[in-house]
């Protein structure tokens, strides 16, 4: 739908003209995401700056049925930021203020568009860690808590639904509700904040939060394991875990995607020579409870097919290594002249299995097929590369492999997606691994909440 010249009136008197703009003044980057495998542009764009602001555009939009998409820094994967109907796209990203650290109940108040890297940052100068820990640190809390965003940490503290105590949100008729808040335990009635966490803006627009921190550990230290085989390396892992040594992340990555990254960014790595690595971090209040945790782990892959063991415990080794993992998605796309990307989840005793069967299907197909992943968690990060293939021949073959994937996945008990959520490229995969009654109850979990279809329309739920 487009929108009239009066709707469009309406609403630049809501909010102050200078945030909004209409039409041909949307810049390109907004009718896409990181990825741009989906596009569309909105009507209207409006930089929100207050809960009561987006209440009372979302009143306007309910009377009016005007389609409404939420968007942060515009840094996802599937889509799910795009005005794939038009209308409103709300932009967060000024909505941007650390409101309250409450150090008696170890928590911070929030708006949605501070920035991760942000957050972290304010939580470690106060002594305190914010644990989820995506790799892409200039994604906004709004976007994490909307896609339930895991990480690398996720094997020792867990995702971002476990850091989320109470939220602020506008329903679709623009009535404010507060869900939650600092208590630590709730068993009153359903719980419609975690309802919202991974929802991806299809059942409220949330515009505070209430996180949860803890205290910040006084030392980390990582180590990486170069394997001759990927499959050495991840079939460590289990054990690893068995070793009750609480790794903070357990990262894996092949050379090929090293090579990419120190490319991209100009810098070495500190071992390139082989073809699989594990990295991973230990964190404690001491060095000697750290010492022990990695020593005990650095000893068992030495004895079961590690070629060596580096430690990275100076900022220099750190930022080497850290810079690398954290670009490592940029660095892929950098390399190729199309691409797309599989997120899948798998249970950890069959991520070797997957990554092998990803290779087969490289060869099968003639497709450069790079990954990187959280060994700790089971979630994979699997890029498609088009490079110098033509249209039609990259369709065909994006499609295969993805069919062939997602099949996979669902024969090792895995899920569509691990932490990059659903959004508009994705939707068909979930229908046809869940199945249509769990597609059918989750249309109706859409219908209570927004019965005109106006949040995020088109987006996680197949047939809508």
């Amino acid at each position: 739908m487009s929108l009239t010249n009066e709707q469009l009136s309406f609403l630049k008197k809501i909010v102050d003209s200078s945030r909004v703009w209409i039409g041909e003044e949307i810049g390109e980057d907004y009718s896409h995401d990181e990825l741009g495998g989906v596009s569309g542009y909105p009507d209207i764009l409006i930089k929100v700056l207050s809960t009561e602001e987006i209440a009372a555009i979302m009143k306007y939009a309910y009377e009016q049925e005007i389609p409404v998409v939420v968007r942060g820094s515009g840094t996802g994967l599937v889509g799910a930021a795009v005005a794939i109907k038009g209308g409103i796209m709300l932009e967060t990203t000024m909505m941007n203020h650390i409101l309250e650290l409450d150090e008696e109940n170890l928590t911070v108040t929030v708006e949605p568009g501070v920035l991760l890297m942000e957050l972290a940052k304010y939580a470690e100068d106060h002594q305190f860690l914010y644990p989820p820990d995506p790799g892409e640190k200039s994604a906004t809390i709004g976007g994490n808590v909307s896609t339930n965003a895991g990480g690398m940490r996720a094997v020792k503290y867990g995702v971002t639904r476990d850091y989320v105590r109470g939220m602020t949100v506008v329903l679709p008729n623009g009535t404010i509700e507060h869900l939650g808040g600092k208590i630590v335990k709730n068993s009153s009635g359903y719980s419609l904040k975690d309802l919202l966490i991974g929802s991806e803006g299809t059942l409220a627009i949330i515009t505070e939060l209430i996180l949860k921190l803890v205290p910040l550990p006084e030392k980390s230290v990582s180590l990486l394991i170069p394997y001759a085989k990927m499959e050495d390396a991840i079939g460590a892992v289990p054990e690893i875990i068995r070793l009750k040594s609480s790794p903070t992340a357990i990262e894996f990555m092949e050379r090929e995607v090293i090579c990419f990254a120190e490319e991209f960014l100009g810098k070495k790595f500190p071992d390139t020579k082989n073809p699989a690595y594990l990295l991973l971090t230990f964190d404690g209040n001491s060095e000697a409870q750290v010492e022990r945790e990695y020593d005990k782990v650095a000893g068992y892959c030495l004895e079961h097919g590690a070629l060596d063991v580096f430690l990275v415990d100076t900022p220099e080794r750190k930022d080497a290594v850290w810079s690398a993992r954290g670009a490592f998605l940029e660095a892929i796309k950098a390399s190729t002249t199309e691409m797309d990307e599989c997120d899948v989840v798998v249970p950890r005793n069959r991520i070797a299995e997957f990554i092998r069967y990803t290779h087969e299907l490289a060869m099968k197909y003639d497709i450069r097929i790079p990954s990187f992943g959280h060994a700790g968690d089971g979630n994979l990060h699997i890029y498609i590369c088009r490079d110098k293939l033509d249209e039609q021949v990259w369709k065909e073959k994006l499609e295969k492999v993805f069919e062939e994937m997602y099949e996979k996945a669902a024969e090792v008990g895995g899920a569509v997606s691990g932490e990059h959520g659903i959004g508009f490229a994705k939707k068909e995969y979930l229908r046809e691994q869940i199945g249509e009654e769990q597609i059918r109850i989750m249309r109706g979990i859409k219908q209570v909440f927004d019965p005109k279809g106006l949040l995020n329309p088109g987006k996680v739920i197949s047939g809508e």
